[in-house]
Formats: structure tokens, sequence, C-alpha cells
């Protein structure tokens, strides 16, 4: 990791039209000590000159948090894609509607609701004996997704930035979203399934932290969970979607298409991160876009204001030395996962934030398959369990500033736990059933507020050289409990939630030893997060 800055210089500018960031020293200018420039860190820069969540975060972060919807149609249009359709008897013989199931009938006797192309399950005959092929699809959706979540969030750490990793896997889930559209046969569908997954696992952590790294220090928290309305929100809409296109090759169409729009409409008014210009040493471009902030939150940035990563912010030694250079890049400093681990600091936090997002991920999709597997009408069912979903985030998001990150995700995992080890007690008849119902929807409640709390709270433990990549390894985590989650969910009985239980109380036993973030600086280096830790 590169970090010389005494021999590379800062520079800033006085105008966006300026073709420097830095005023030079023409006649007249009073070089005295007072006009020395004020190296700041953005959190300060933010919340002293430019504003904290003004017009521009508010527009920027609505804009970039739609691509959160976009995930939600890549993701749950398996539900409907690949759902049992209904079937009815066309003929007498061997033929009883009363049968649950069509894998003791005639062949002949009975046909599909909807036809063949209804679902991938009625096209291919993937029932009885081949149920457990639309189990492998899932799987290898969600093995797809911790793939890309780990690459994506490396190269959204280095040379393709925040901005252009978004971009990238918005292209490719267009493409192989309407490509699946077109699979002639199961193990093309199981490949394009699995390419969707790569894709689409860069998309939710690309555009939270491009959502939430200029917002300012006590607004970050709260703009971070607002991102997860948009994914429900998705989810609902999708549900709209399904039933308006029921047959799956269309509905493939249907919800890549908003990819399409969002690539066109909407990643054109999309900035970069200015964390990401800054800790690649594009000091022109990190201050173009800090000022374009504060002018349009109605602010002034002054002239003798100028970036600096935390480690160097306010190092008065190497004032004259930035007034006095010549070029106005830095040298790019970048970060691994290797980093990460090397740090003690931030070794104990990945390791910590890993085992939190897999049990965390086990519970909440298992609660949710459980919801949708309820005898009810599946498009209203869907609709129901996404906006059962958003009090959660909306309690989360009230009490995180009041409370802070560590106790709610203590608290809202063990509160997820106890309803599951309760639901474990009930039975499966009378009001047992109705008990062990609402056991499961109290649980992926407080489920819910833990993983929309978990983005926030494991992006401000690592700085920003590695954000991503800790962010990635976070969400591989998740994904692995999510192709889990449904090997759990076949069990059947009270053994789920007696697993969801466990790993619910397991995952507030790890946050216990999380370090508190709240209002704490979001750091730039290694170097600057290990400074003020130990400060």
């Amino acid at each position: 990791m590169a970090n010389s800055p005494e021999s590379n210089p800062i520079s800033h500018g006085s105008s966006l039209g300026a073709p420097l960031l830095v005023p030079s020293k023409e006649p007249g200018w009073d070089s005295g000590p007072g006009s020395e420039p004020q190296k700041v860190c953005i959190d300060d820069m933010l919340q002293n000159y430019c504003g904290e969540f003004g017009y521009w975060q508010l527009k920027h972060f609505v804009l970039t948090s739609l691509a959160w919807a976009l995930e939600a149609f890549h993701t749950m249009v398996m539900i409907f894609a690949d759902r049992e359709p209904g079937w009815r008897c066309v003929g007498e013989l061997g033929c009883d509607e009363k049968e649950s199931n069509v894998c003791g009938l005639e062949p002949g006797s009975w046909e599909w609701e909807g036809g063949p192309g209804s679902s991938t399950m009625a096209q291919w005959g993937l029932v009885c004996g081949q149920k457990n092929k639309v189990g492998l699809v899932q799987a290898l959706f969600f093995g797809g997704c911790m793939i890309g979540a780990g690459v994506f969030g490396h190269l959204s750490d280095s040379k393709l930035g925040r901005k252009g990793s978004l971009t990238a896997v918005c292209i490719l889930n267009a493409i192989f979203g309407c490509l699946t559209s077109l699979a002639p046969d199961y193990s093309t569908y199981l490949l394009l399934r699995f390419v969707t997954g790569f894709s689409t696992g860069g998309v939710g952590l690309c555009s939270f932290v491009l959502a939430t790294e200029p917002v300012g220090p006590t607004k970050r928290g709260v703009a971070g969970m607002s991102t997860f309305y948009f994914f429900s929100t998705g989810i609902a809409l999708l549900s709209g979607i399904a039933y308006i296109f029921p047959s799956w090759r269309a509905l493939y169409v249907a919800s890549s298409v908003p990819s399409i729009l969002f690539l066109v409409l909407v990643v054109p008014f999309i900035s970069e991160s200015p964390r990401w210009y800054l800790v690649r040493g594009k000091m022109n471009e990190a201050m173009k876009i800090m000022r374009t902030i504060a002018n349009a939150n109605g602010h002034h940035l002054p002239d003798e204001v100028i970036l600096a990563l935390d480690d160097e912010s306010n190092d008065a030694s190497n004032g004259n030395q930035i007034w006095e250079a010549a070029t106005v890049e830095k040298e790019a400093i970048s970060g691994s996962i290797v980093d990460v681990i090397r740090s003690p600091i931030t070794r104990i936090r990945l390791f910590l934030a890993v085992g939190i997002n897999f049990t965390c991920s086990v519970v909440y999709y298992g609660l949710s398959l459980n919801v949708v597997n309820l005898e009810t009408n599946l498009y209203l069912t869907v609709l129901l369990n996404a906006v059962a979903e958003m009090p959660a985030f909306t309690i989360t998001a009230v009490l995180l500033d009041k409370f802070g990150r560590k106790p709610l995700a203590i608290g809202t995992q063990w509160f997820s736990a106890i309803f599951c080890f309760m639901g474990s007690l009930m039975g499966n008849v009378g009001i047992s059933k109705v008990i062990r119902m609402c056991c499961g929807l109290l649980g992926i409640f407080g489920m819910a507020g833990t993983y929309n709390l978990l983005f926030i709270y494991t992006a401000e433990l690592f700085p920003t050289v590695v954000r991503n990549a800790a962010l990635g390894c976070a969400t591989q985590a998740a994904q692995m409990g999510a192709i889990l989650a449904p090997f759990v969910v076949v069990l059947g009985g009270g053994f789920p939630f007696l697993v969801f239980g466990v790993c619910g109380l397991i995952g507030g036993m790890l946050a216990y030893y999380l370090p508190e973030t709240l209002n704490k600086p979001l750091y730039d280096t290694m170097t600057g997060l290990e400074e003020g830790e130990l400060a």
C-alpha cells in the first residue's frame, strides 16, 4: 500500500472551471501564516463546509440506491420463475385432483395451469424426483453472488471505482437476464443463473458504498439503513411484474429491462465517490465533487481548505510543500483483503463480521422461505413479506443514532432468536400452528433489522482503501448462509426454528466483541484507522 504524502503534492482549486485545484501564488498574494492551506479529511469538510446531507446527497443517494431494486429483481425472480404451478385433470382415468402432487398420476391425465411455459418447473418437468434441480439453481445463483461480491468488491476499491463497478454489474445483469429468457434447456438455464448471480453479487455493495460515502458522519447511519427500503420496494414491484407476465421467459425479460433503463437514465447523473478519488490520488476530481456538493447545498467551501487523507489532515509540516508543488496528482493508495488480515485490528473485525453475516443470512433467508411456503396466493404473500420488513428498517433507523450500532446488532439478533426458539416448541396443528407462524414473522422482523444494520456497521469498521473488499467478504459469507438456508428449511417441523434460534444467538454473541462506530470518523487509510483507534 503506497502512502507518501510528503513526496506527493496535493492541490485544489478556487472554482469548478479552474484547471488547478490549488490557488497559485500570484503577485500580491498574501503568503503569511494565516494563508496556508487547512488540510481536513472528508468527514470534517462535509460537517464544516459542504453539508452532511443536503440536496446533493439526497439526489445522489436516491439515484444510486435505485440499484437495490435491480438486485431484488434479479434475486427474487426465481420465486416466480421456478415456482410449482397449479395443475388440473384433463381426463377421468388415473387422475384425482385431491392428490397433493402429480407424482402418482398417469402421464397425460393432467396438465399444468398456464401451460408448460408458466415456469421452469413445468417447462422441463422438474417435479417429483427432479425437484432437487430447482434447489440447485437457487444454490448456484447464490454461489455466483458469493464469487461476484468478492471480485467486484476488490475492483470497486481499485481501478474500476465505485461507479465503474456499479455500471459493469448492471450491464452484465441486463445481458445475462435477457439471455436467461432464451435458455433452451435446464443446463443452459443453470449456467446463466450462475453468471447472473456473479454480477448480482456486486450490485448491492457497490451501490451502498457509493450512496453513503459522500454523506456526513452523523447522517450516514440513517442514510445507510434507508437503502434497504429500495430492496424491499423492488421485491414488492416484482410481485406485480410477475403477475402481469405469468410466463417465466417474459418475466426474465421484464425484470432485466429496468437494468437497461438504469444505465441509460440514471448512471449518467451519478458521481464517483470523492473518497475513492482521494485514496487513488485524484485530488482534482475529489475537490471538484466536494465543491459541487457545497454549491448544491448552498454552502461555501473556502479556497484555503483542501482535502487530505485522515493520516495527513492538519499536518502543518506538509503545508508549504502543498503550495509549492508543481503537480496536482498524488500517488494512488490501494489496499486489499491481505492488508485487512495483516492488521490485528481489522483482522478481528473481519472475522467477526463474516461470522455475523453468515448466521444472519441463514436466519433471514430461512425464515423468508418459510413465510413464502405458506399455502396462500404467491404474489400476495411475496408482497406482504416485502412490506412487513419495512417497519423493521424504520425502527432500527430511528434507534440507530440513539443507542448505537453495537447494541442494536446484539438486540435485533437476540430478539429474532427468542421467537425462533419459541417457534421450535410449537406444534403444527390448531392454535400452535398460528403461534408458530407469528413467531416466524417476528423472527424475520428482527433479523430484517439486523440485515439492514449490518451493511452500515460493516462499512464503518473498515477504511476506504479496503472498505469494499471487506464488505465483499462479508457479503460472500452472507451468500454462503443463503445457500445453506434452503437445506435447513427442508428438514421441516420445529428443527429449522431451532437452528435459526441458535444462529441468532451466536450472531448476537459475536456482535458483542465488535467496537461501537457511532459518530466515529470514517477512516480513509489503514494507517489513519490504526492511529485513530490507538489514540
